[in-house]
């Protein structure tokens, strides 16, 4: 197969299937969302013999515990996929509006309209729901998409882009609005990142070793964040039981997300509050590792933590925990070994906070709150296409409005310009 060759169709066949869901109306994309939605539930057992053939073959190869898990499609997920479905189609019409009108000296009005953005390549790794959440989510935008899902699920995607494709064609709206890349060589990706005269905006989801490819070779814009090294900062105004709440919260409700948090900062005038947290967090299964001050304030942590804890993402039990003398020392190291993703402060002085939220630089920054906040479902974004550490475009958590851009109108009567 001549990979470059079947790419470019495909980004062809993208771009003029793009033009077709961007003129159709919310009805008729709406029909293809819940379509597809049938067409899961009809091939439910195709789809779950596919899987089970990426299963066989990540378990022959030695695939992490954690990866076969991402990996696995089972009733219940499948049962959330449909219904997610559902939800899309329930959220309303991202495109077309158009907003801040405003009559301008010359007798003009301009206004500003939400529009799709053209096509979306989304490359992923072993999640196969992110096939099924991505294509509703750019669909519902009014765009066309190409999955490219890694190798380890090749079997899986292709049996839900088999079912997307009956959506689509049941709500007579061109299957080529969704494909699924056909192909598992790697060389796929790279043509995929080269053609941006096909594709508008690459997202990419995957390990730390994806996302730097995607950004070092691609032509083309990219949402997309590298690392989620989020802190929780307890000030020495904070609520000693709220921040033991929201600190546990953001360490242990998940350890494998993007938003759980890798560090946590006290300050020193509420060090008196680390040794019953740093004993909750040890119940719980975690690894502490302290500066100086903070093992003297807290002598369960046994292990120090060296000067590459602060710029990890762990994604696991292990927290790192440095006593600052204050809000601008706890900014100052935000700003230093942070990765743009997620903050929080928990005190009780709304000034500090309203500085907090001001100053530091992040995608989401929080007040008396836990970091696992940060997700488009909690934000009330009904889904997201993924979380962005960027500043132009998109950042934060990305849904519908992060698929679209938008464009001027103005309307006159005869207005010329003198």
């Amino acid at each position: 197969m001549d990979i470059q060759a079947t790419m470019v169709e495909m980004g062809r066949a993208a771009r003029a299937a793009a033009r077709i869901v961007a003129a159709s109306g919310v009805e008729q994309r709406n029909e293809a969302l819940l379509q597809i939605r049938v067409a899961l539930a009809d091939s439910r057992e195709q789809i779950l013999s596919a899987n089970e053939r990426d299963l066989e073959a990540g378990r022959a190869s030695g695939l992490d515990p954690a990866l076969l898990d991402r990996l696995a499609l089972n009733a219940a997920r499948l049962d959330v996929l449909e219904e997610g479905l559902s939800q899309v189609a329930a959220l309303p019409e991202p495109i077309g509006h158009i907003t801040d009108v405003r009559r301008m000296p010359s007798g003009i009005d301009v206004g500003s309209m939400r529009v799709p953005l053209g096509v979306i390549g989304m490359i992923y790794e072993s999640r196969p729901n992110v096939t099924v959440e991505a294509a509703s989510l750019c669909l519902k935008a009014g765009n066309a998409v190409i999955l490219r899902g890694g190798s380890e699920a090749i079997h899986s995607n292709t049996a839900l882009g088999e079912a997307i494709a009956t959506g689509l064609a049941r709500a007579e709206l061109p299957v080529q609005a969704a494909q699924v890349v056909p192909v598992v060589d790697r060389a796929a990706v790279g043509a995929l990142l080269t053609m941006p005269e096909y594709i508008d905006l690459v997202v990419p989801r995957g390990g730390k070793g994806l996302i730097e490819r995607v950004a070092a070779e691609s032509q083309i814009a990219i949402l997309k964040h590298l690392d989620g090294i989020c802190h929780v900062y307890i000030d020495v105004d904070a609520d000693p039981e709220k921040a033991h709440r929201i600190a546990l919260n953001a360490k242990t409700q998940r350890y494998g997300t993007c938003n759980t948090m890798e560090t946590l900062l006290v300050a020193r005038g509420r060090a008196g509050i680390l040794p019953d947290l740093v004993a909750a967090l040890q119940e719980a299964g975690v690894e502490v590792r302290g500066c100086a001050a903070s093992r003297q304030a807290a002598s369960a942590i046994v292990v120090d933590a060296a000067e590459a804890d602060w710029a990890t993402e762990y994604l696991g039990p292990i927290l790192s925990v440095k006593i600052v003398e204050d809000v601008d020392e706890a900014m100052a190291h935000i700003a230093r070994y942070g990765s743009d993703h997620t903050e929080s402060i928990v005190t009780e002085n709304a000034s500090t906070a309203d500085r907090f939220l001001r100053e530091v630089d992040s995608g989401s920054v929080m007040h008396n709150a836990s970091t696992r906040f940060a997700d488009g479902f909690e934000y009330g974004l009904g889904a997201e296409i993924g979380i962005s550490t960027g500043k132009l475009h998109a950042r934060g958590p990305v849904g519908l409005e992060g698929l679209t851009s938008r464009k001027y109108i103005v309307r006159g009567d005869g207005h010329i310009r003198q």
